[in-house]
């Protein structure tokens, strides 16, 4: 596979790649690309909620509606993300850090997206391929050789899930609050595989790769977390047991049920899609003047659409709804866009292209008072704008624009250009953006992280890995879809795609292939797929300002656990921090009353969504 890229020239002295100091922005205004802005949205009432669009054309690309090339910026963004995964990670385990350069232990999740970013960096000429061979096949033989089983300590896994956190130097569990994960060893497989299709040549050493992928994909039980059946757990603690939870939609967990169904040694039954899907309608509706499914931190967007191309195929629910998952995203996007330019709570420098609202670093779980009114501010927590469990305190995350650069790049692009622009001397480092910033936060308070710039407001100290890898994969698959044209060739994910029972696009033309090329192929070479159709442009967003809230507590006394489930914002994920099954209970419900009773905008939380809060973080 031919990359054909250009390597942007480094034109300022390289910053200490262990210090959080910012550098200078690479570029002067001036010399950019010029970059159309998109129209404001139209002021126009909802329409009905019922289907709006057509499915999504399957024609493959032409010349006339090819995307157009990224601004220099990006390259230099590219690099420096790519940097973050080959330099933080231990080079003797292939251990990522969850965040850096606090650096407290690796995340399981964070590896599936390094084992992503290795190959991204062989394709631009930043590492070589060997190099990348022997970093993948040092990471992959750790785990085929790790001590799995139900013990409290000393283990990396069990039952072919892997904890969510582990100790950087002997990749065993983290600490007794770090769950068996079902969600994180889903992101995980997915960097498996990945490496799986990405290193196919007729070598040694490759032919490795393949055969460890393809074992540790076959070792995950995934019926074993069928509890209660068919839905599956959010995982397990050898202290208590099944996390008393479940997946249901809808999330970033849609990665989970597709490779479960996929699993050619322990496969979940179709049925399962039916109950994950069956919630659906929950969060259907309008936002922003958009119609989706919503969900409000925009990593749930993003995390299942890095791998798999979703654009033309579609499940029962989205045939019912006339769009695909892809065109789903892009219209989350495109409302978290709106909300911005809208900016219901008047937060500081909100605008077209300082927008952004995800599972991210901020500057402290505090409550300050903020244009005359008190406000809840938090560290790190889901926060997003959406239908439900949205959360929102001023904090910008530029990885939920960023990592959405597939679905509308006509907003990303401008948004991305701003940013850099605005904040870039102390928010564009290292490794590229650090994690958030928050222009509003101003309070001369102890911080739980980051430092206060005089003047312009809060900024983090830290790169988080699932903050950085969907940056670095979806100016990837903008540019030519190369980690969605290796994931395409994968036989257990269209298997588990078809088994969830979607069809169209890429899926039929594959098979369409598949029988013409049957005489000439060997019986288990997968056909390759055809050209998919173009990333389309936005509709006119309308206004409808919502902002729903519920509450999300970080992992016990670990003001660096970064975790997709906690982030979710959802407060049945509470149980995977914090094994008390009571005292979740109690937070849900209270949740529920409390959104129940909820006025929209209102920045405060009710107080009994804070004490079933503090029930689960004193439990």
């Amino acid at each position: 596979m031919q990359y054909g890229r250009s390597i942007l020239a480094i034109l300022l002295i390289p910053c200490l790649a262990l210090l959080p100091v910012a550098c200078k922005k690479i570029e002067d205004p001036g010399s950019r690309p010029a970059v159309e802005q998109p129209q404001q949205p139209a002021d126009e009432e909802a329409p009905p909620a019922e289907p709006v669009a057509e499915s999504p054309p399957s024609a493959p690309e032409s010349e006339s509606t090819a995307r157009p090339a990224l601004p220099p910026l990006f390259t230099d963004i590219e690099k420096r993300t790519f940097q973050f995964f080959w330099d933080t990670t231990n080079e003797v385990n292939g251990m990522t850090p969850d965040r850096f350069p606090s650096r407290p232990f690796a995340s399981i999740a964070s590896i599936g997206f390094a084992l992503t970013a290795y190959p991204i960096g062989v394709e631009n000429g930043w590492v070589s391929r060997r190099q990348a061979v022997d970093r993948t096949l040092t990471t992959l033989e750790f785990f085929r050789d790790a001590k799995m089983g139900p013990a409290k300590e000393g283990t990396t896994g069990d039952h072919g899930f892997y904890y969510h956190f582990l100790d950087m130097q002997q990749g065993q569990r983290y600490d007794a609050w770090v769950e068996l994960s079902s969600v994180d060893t889903a992101l995980m497989m997915m960097g498996v595989l990945f490496a799986r299709g990405y290193y196919d040549r007729d070598d040694a050493r490759e032919q490795q790769i393949r055969e460890i992928a393809d074992e540790l994909y076959r070792r995950v039980e995934w019926p074993w977390l069928q509890v209660r059946p068919p839905l599956i757990s959010m995982g397990w603690y050898p202290e208590t047991g099944f996390i008393e939870h479940d997946w249901e939609g809808y999330n970033e967990a849609m990665l989970v049920y597709i490779l479960a169904l996929g699993s050619p040694t322990h496969p979940i039954e179709p049925d399962a899609w039916a109950a994950w899907t069956s919630t659906y309608d929950r969060s259907w509706g309008h936002f922003e003047g958009q119609e989706y499914l919503s969900f409000a931190p925009q990593f749930g967007h993003q995390y299942s659409e890095v791998w798999i191309d979703f654009r033309g195929i579609q499940d029962d629910y989205m045939r019912g709804r006339g769009i695909d998952y892809f065109e789903n995203s892009r219209r989350a996007t495109l409302a978290q866009r709106t909300y911005g330019i809208e900016n219901p709570l008047n937060w500081k420098d909100y605008g077209p292209n300082v927008w952004g609202l995800t599972a991210s670093d901020g500057p402290q779980r505090t409550m300050q008072v903020y244009n005359g009114e008190e406000r809840e501010f938090r560290h790190y927590s889901a926060r997003g704008a959406g239908l439900r469990d949205a959360f929102d305190d001023g904090t910008i995350a530029p990885t939920a624009a960023l990592g959405s650069l597939v679905f509308a790049p006509e907003v990303v692009v401008p948004a991305a250009l701003e940013m850099h622009e605005r904040y870039g001397d102390f928010l564009y480092s290292s490794y590229g953006f650090l994690d958030s910033f928050n222009p509003s936060f101003q309070y001369d308070i102890p911080l739980k992280t980051g430092r206060l710039v005089p003047g312009k407001g809060w900024v983090a100290s830290d790169y988080i890995g699932i903050d950085q890898g969907p940056i670095l994969a979806m100016i990837a698959n903008y540019r030519d879809e190369f980690v969605w044209n290796i994931i395409r060739k994968d036989p257990y994910i269209r298997l588990g795609l078809e088994r969830a029972g979607f069809t169209g696009g890429w899926l039929d033309a594959g098979k369409v292939q598949e029988q013409d090329g049957e005489d000439e192929q060997a019986p288990d070479q997968e056909a390759p797929a055809r050209v998919r159709p173009p990333l389309r442009l936005p509709q006119p967003a309308e206004q409808n300002p919502q902002s729903l809230r519920i509450d999300c507590p970080h992992a016990p006394n670990q003001a660096n656990a970064t975790s997709p489930l906690p982030c979710a914002a959802r407060t049945h994920g509470l149980a995977r921090v914090a094994p008390v099954a009571g005292a979740a209970v109690r937070l849900r419900a209270a949740a529920g009353s409390a959104r129940d009773h909820h006025a929209l905008g209102d920045g405060v939380r009710r107080r009994a969504g804070r004490e079933a809060a503090a029930g689960i973080r004193a439990a």
